[in-house]
Order: C-alpha cells, then sequence, then structure tokens
C-alpha cells in the first residue's frame, strides 16, 4: 500500500510537489487544521487566556524578546548553589543551543516543601551524577526544580502530534521542562526533564500539574520495562509537592525527574512540517542523526537512511512489547520517540488473560491501541514520519521520495514479523538454528488456545519451562483440562526433539519473565501512597518487578492475576 495512500483521500502520490503531498486533507479531520503560518486558528484554543499563551509563545519561537526567569538571575547573580559540594556534575544543552527556535524557556513553579517519594540511586550511579552527600530535603529540592542543578537551563519543548488519528498543530510540553543532558558512564547523551513542574505556553489552559499515583506509576512501569530489557525511559526521582491537584477530585501533587536517550518525537517534526518550516526540519533531522545516528552523517540519502533506521527501532520496540504483552494505550505521534524508546506510561497496562483485542484506556473507546493494532499503528505513525521529511530527500522529482519513503514504511510489517517470530520462538524453547516453516503456525496455534481458554499469558509462558522440563501439571493447571492442550504439546514437544535437549527450560525462564506489573498490585500500591502517603507497598512491588525472571519463595501473590472481577472492569487513565 503506498505511503500517502493508506491514509489521504484523493491520489497524494501524483500531485506536482512536496507541499500538496504533505497538505492534502486527512479524512479524520478537517483541513482547517493546517496552519499556514506562525497562528494557531481559534477551534484550537477556545478560551481568550490560551490565545494570550499562544501568541507569547510564537512571539518567543520567532524571535521575541526573552522574558527574565529565575534561572537566568540564579546563574548571573549568585553561585550559591554551585557551591554545594552535593552535586558535583555539569548538565550540557545541546538541544537548547542547537535548536533555539524549538522550545521556549520556562522556569518550573515554585513549591515551598517537596519532599522525596523514591530515588531511583542506581540510574543516577549509571548517569554518573554524584548525589551521595545529599540529604533527603536537598535532593527533593533539586527534583523539584527548586535548586537547579549545575548548568540546567529549563525549556519546554515546542511538538505536534495526532491524537487518535486526528492532527493537531500544537501540542508541546504542557507540564514538563527539559533541564539539560548529561553523558552517561557508556558514553550516551542523555535528557534529564522535570514532569509536573507547573504551567508552560503550551499548557493549554491546564495546571501543569502532576499527581502521586500518575507519577509513581511512570516510575514503576518505566523501571519494569528496563528491566525486562525493553528500550524505554526512566525515573530517577519522584517527589511530593505538598500541593492539592485538582482533578475528578483533590489529588496530592508530585513531579517527576524523567531520564530519555532524548525527548524528539515524531510530533516534533510535524510540528515544524506542517507549518512549511523546512530549514527547521533539516536542523532537527540534523541533529537526531547526530545524537541518535551518526553512522548516517557523511551518507548522501541520509534523510531517508533517517526513516529506515526509526522504523527499525521501532520495529525492535513493540516486538518488545508484543512479547510481554504491554499495552501502551495513547500511540499518538507525540508518543512515539525518534530514538526508538518507550515515552509516557500513562493509560498503558500488562493484559493478563490472552486477548489480541484487550484494551484497557478509558479514552480509548474505539480500541484504535488495541493489543492487536500496536504494530499497525506503528506503520502508521512512521508513514507521518515520513512526511515530515520527504522535502529533505535528495531526489530529483517528488515522486521518487515518495515511493523511497513508502517501501521503507510498508517494509516496517516484515521486519516487525521477522522480529515477533524470532522473539516468540525464544519463549517457546525453539532454537533460532534450527528453525522450521512451521514454527509460525506453532506459535499463533498458542496464542490461539490461550486465547479461547482465558489463559495468564505471563504464566502461560512461564508454565511451558516447566513442561520442558518434563513437569506439564503446572501448565496444565491453567486450563479447564490436560486434553486441551495435548496436541498442541505433542507438535511443540516434537518441535523440541530437532534440536539440542540441553538448557530449554533454563533459556525459557531467562525470557519469559515470572513477575510482571500486575494491574491490581499497581493500583493497590499507587492507592496506599497516594491516599495514605504509605510508600511501602510501592517499594516492594518495585523491588518484585525490577527482578522479573527470578521465581522466588515468598513472592508467589505478585505472580498471581487479578480476579476475573477485577479484571472485567478495570480501567487506565491518562493521569493528566
Amino acid at each position: 500500500m503506498r505511503l500517502i495512500e493508506a491514509v489521504y483521500a484523493g491520489e497524494a502520490t501524483k500531485t506536482a510537489n512536496y507541499m500538496e503531498v504533505l497538505l492534502v486533507p486527512l479524512k479524520a479531520f478537517p483541513p482547517t487544521i493546517y496552519a499556514r503560518d506562525d497562528t494557531i486558528q481559534q477551534p484550537f484554543w477556545p478560551r481568550a487566556n490560551q490565545t494570550l499563551w499562544a501568541t507569547a509563545l510564537f512571539s518567543e519561537l520567532t524571535g521575541g524578546e526573552r522574558i527574565l526567569r529565575r534561572q537566568d538571575v540564579r546563574n548571573e547573580g549568585s553561585d550559591s548553589h554551585e557551591a554545594e559540594p552535593a552535586i558535583s556534575y555539569q548538565l550540557a544543552r545541546t538541544f537548547a543551543d542547537r535548536l533555539p527556535d524549538f522550545y521556549v524557556a520556562c522556569d518550573p513553579m515554585m513549591i515551598q516543601a517537596p519532599q522525596m517519594l523514591q530515588f531511583n540511586a542506581a540510574l543516577a550511579n549509571e548517569l554518573g551524577l554524584h548525589f551521595e552527600k545529599s540529604d533527603s530535603d536537598r535532593l527533593a529540592r533539586v527534583f523539584a526544580g527548586q535548586d537547579m542543578m549545575p548548568g540546567a537551563y529549563p525549556v519546554a519543548q515546542a511538538y505536534a502530534g495526532h491524537q487518535f488519528g486526528g492532527f493537531v498543530p500544537q501540542l508541546g510540553d504542557g507540564r514538563a521542562l527539559l533541564l539539560g543532558e548529561v553523558i552517561d558512564r557508556d558514553g550516551n547523551r542523555r535528557d534529564i526533564a522535570l514532569k509536573g513542574s507547573g504551567p508552560t505556553p503550551f499548557s493549554r489552559g491546564g495546571d501543569g500539574k502532576a499527581a502521586v499515583a500518575p507519577v509513581l506509576r511512570e516510575y514503576l512501569i518505566g523501571e519494569a520495562m528496563h528491566a525486562l530489557g525493553i528500550p524505554t525511559t526512566r525515573a530517577l526521582g519522584a517527589v511530593s509537592t505538598g500541593e492539592v491537584v485538582m482533578r475528578m477530585q483533590p489529588l496530592p501533587g508530585a513531579i517527576l525527574t524523567r531520564v530519555a536517550a532524548s525527548h524528539l518525537r515524531v510530533g516534533t517534526f510535524e510540528y515544524f512540517a506542517s507549518r512549511r518550516r523546512y530549514d527547521d526540519v533539516r536542523d532537527l533531522a540534523e541533529y537526531v542523526i547526530e545524537r541518535h545516528y551518526p553512522e548516517l552523517a557523511d551518507e548522501d540519502h541520509r534523510f531517508l537512511m533517517l526513516l529506515q533506521a526509526v522504523a527499525d527501532r521501532q520495529a525492535q520496540l513493540v516486538a518488545k512489547w508484543m512479547s510481554v504483552g504491554f499495552i501502551h494505550g495513547v500511540m499518538n505521534t507525540d508518543n512515539m520517540t525518534i530514538s526508538g524508546e518507550t515515552i509516557d506510561y500513562g493509560p498503558c497496562a500488562f493484559m493478563e488473560a490472552y486477548d489480541s483485542a484487550a484494551v484497557f484506556s478509558s479514552i480509548d473507546v474505539h480500541g484504535r491501541y488495541a493489543y492487536c493494532n500496536q504494530p499497525k499503528i506503528a506503520r502508521w505513525n512512521l508513514a507521518r514520519f515520513a512526511e515530515t521529511i520527504l522535502p529533505l530527500m535528495h531526489y530529483d522529482e517528488p515522486q521518487q521520495a515518495v515511493e523511497a519513503a513508502t517501501e521503507v514504511v510498508d517494509g516496517f510489517v516484515s521486519t516487525y514479523e521477522r522480529l515477533w517470530l524470532s522473539g516468540v520462538r525464544s519463549k517457546l524453547g525453539l532454537s533460532p538454528e534450527t528453525n522450521t516453516a512451521a514454527d509460525d503456525t506453532l506459535a499463533r496455534d498458542w496464542l490461539e488456545l490461550l486465547q479461547r481458554n482465558a489463559v495468564d499469558y505471563t504464566l502461560a509462558f512461564r508454565r511451558l519451562a516447566d513442561a520442558a522440563d518434563g513437569k506439564p501439571e503446572t501448565l496444565e493447571s491453567l486450563f479447564p483440562s490436560a486434553d486441551v492442550i495435548r496436541s498442541w504439546l505433542g507438535r511443540w514437544q516434537s518441535r523440541l526433539t530437532q534440536q539440542p535437549a540441553s538448557q530449554i527450560a533454563v533459556n525459557m525462564r531467562a525470557v519469559n519473565p515470572i513477575y510482571i506489573p500486575r494491574n491490581h498490585l499497581v493500583e493497590e500500591a499507587l492507592e496506599a501512597a497516594s491516599n495514605q502517603n504509605n510508600m511501602t507497598l510501592f517499594e516492594r512491588l518495585l523491588q518484585v518487578v525490577t527482578r522479573p525472571f527470578e521465581e522466588r519463595t515468598g513472592d508467589e501473590d505478585y505472580a498471581e492475576p487479578a480476579s476475573r472481577k477485577f479484571t472485567a472492569c478495570y480501567k487506565t487513565f491518562c493521569g493528566t
């Protein structure tokens, strides 16, 4: 299927120039969404104060006078914070320096008495950040943005995005601030950002704050994903603000400090492409290549190769999601990173009873981001990314660029399928050296068995390792009867005889977790932390899910799925 034809009305591939290709109206959204200059159209800014924010924002982005900020005063007039021995590093700011039109400088909100909820000492060590002499109060002020890290320059990043298929030309960091970057112990550049640190010019009338439960959810799920070997943003710290955040009810406020390979998204490209600012798109693409794909820097067709590299990383990422039953819940283009990391754990969840159509997000009423749709949506998002960089590709005719990009986007499907099958082979204990053409059918028949009998996805794969050890009883207990799986087990065991028998079960347990963030346990931990100021359940669950492959006596309850009654009505929320 052609790149443009997949989404746009009309045959866009026959248009005469790039701008017609990019600006053909979407079927799902009226064409008036496209800003023809740097103005925001009224349908997206219904409140007067939002229009004022927008005016101030675009003054900033187009060279207007920058407002003097608290941090400017601190940096220029005082060295009291730098004199503190507790923090001995310096943040870099390549994003802010290299891409001055891509953000608005903005300070975190003032907080009187922040308190530490959780500190990720292992991640701090990995980043080479030295907090060991800092007491809890000092750490809380740092992670609340009250005492700035040395070299910090807080900025709210600009980006657009397709949300549930409809394009929104301006989103941006409405409650987040990028502080700067560090080079970790492996030599990788990584962002440090605050989330929930107060309003920015991108807040669109929101308060820019976050509550304790969503902050801790992101902390917990991010660390669990990291332990599972899945590329992800991670939490360096979480603090309570001592303030009340009004949502459906009053909630205790919190701020997360998030670490990422970068916070650049498909939506970052869309922001400038939709405004026809292709010099900015080029600057962004060059920066992305330098930061994430330096091997492409000297290539003539580096922008097409960038599309391919991003597609490959997304295929790897989504294949890993699918392998552990993870459902992101809101795969908008502003939530797809160019680096290939999982970002924004809002309405996410781990599937329990296997259901290919599983949806937990309360706002995904049509199942657009259901478990089975995640590969398709990743491809759809890649098509949107491709559209933004088409004018950068060095071809004599626009049509050639479209065809080349279409080939890359369509190729995502086969890349994903290959990676998924490789992953499921490992989960089934099948050696890649002895793979057969029937492995795909064997794997899909297994999943059909799980779905038909509503069997827990995680436990089924884990107990299959017991069957490889000659003890099928624990696996059979998950099904209505042993007869249900006898035929499939026979086929599977026959396949295993085609490879060396040693270490099959051991290898299976190394890739099939016994512990995931079970939804009912996550909710219990977050409720205790939010409503009772009790972090005990959270800290215990965090310990368990960050060692997901090692089955331990005493942790049996953490491996058990929720009751059918709980699961039947369970919904997740964005946490905004």
